[in-house]
């Protein structure tokens, strides 16, 4: 996630953990904002039955051809390019990638924490071979993938699904069964990673094969990344580091489970 507000009258070049005006999502469809002369696009929940949880509104903004995914603050959670829509946009999103030079043929690749999609395209694009599984507790945030960020449908290869992060990677199911794991959790209020505890780390590490590696994006206003990393050094036995910062403070871990 990331975006910087812009105060000026040209937009301000987005980075990963800045802000940007959000507009809101109308659920009649696009609606032009006079202001900012930006879209606000549609991602209309779909009704279910009974009481509904509370998700974050989604919210999307364009400028100079870039496309902007809120989670109803201005705070990014996932951009992209109009033209190249399966190029990564935003710097810590390159950085996520650093597994490749870990697992050379991935058969499962998993995303938690969709957002715009970046990762999971760019995966199901480049990695043919594999099977591409992201995990999205928001229905609007899938609903809006599919619909402006070029997130392709469901096929042999691509699945997506709606749950909780915790609870679908700590099911004993997940043992030993991915290969890459991308971790990638916040909402609206960008306070720092929805789950980071060694609990949840250690229930990562179980789900990776052996060799496997994880990602992790660490961002947050007034975070603290020593507990983060600390957290993950535990649960991988000290199998991880962390790379350099990018400008706007986003920070990934690398981890990776030695094969037995």
């Amino acid at each position: 996630m990331g975006g910087r507000r812009s105060d000026g009258g040209q937009p301000a070049v987005v980075q990963p953990g800045q802000r940007r005006p959000a507009l809101r999502t109308q659920a009649a469809g696009l609606a032009r904002s006079p202001a900012h002369g930006r879209t606000p696009l549609s991602a209309a929940r779909k009704p279910g039955r009974g009481i509904e949880p509370a998700y974050d509104p989604v919210t999307i903004s364009e400028s100079d051809g870039v496309r902007y995914l809120h989670l109803g603050s201005e705070w990014v959670q996932g951009a992209m390019r109009i033209r190249r829509p399966f190029d990564l946009e935003i710097d810590y999103t390159r950085d996520m990638m650093a597994w490749e030079g870990l697992v050379e043929s991935p058969s499962h690749i998993v995303q938690l924490g969709l957002g715009a999609a970046s990762l999971t395209k760019y995966c199901w694009r480049q990695y043919p071979q594999a099977q591409i599984t992201a995990v999205e507790l928001n229905p609007q945030v899938i609903a809006c993938a599919r619909q402006f960020f070029k997130l392709p449908a469901d096929d042999a290869r691509l699945g997506v699904v709606q749950a909780d992060a915790l609870a679908w990677i700590a099911n004993p199911r997940r043992k030993a069964s991915i290969d890459v794991l991308q971790v990638d959790l916040y909402d609206a209020t960008a306070s720092g990673p929805v789950y980071d505890g060694e609990d949840f780390y250690a229930a990562c590490r179980k789900s990776l094969a052996p060799g496997g590696v994880m990602t992790v994006n660490v961002f947050g206003r007034g975070w603290g990344f020593e507990d983060s990393f600390a957290a993950v050094f535990a649960a991988f036995g000290g199998r991880c580091e962390a790379l350099a910062p990018v400008d706007a403070g986003n920070r990934i871990i690398v981890a990776q489970k030695l094969p037995a």
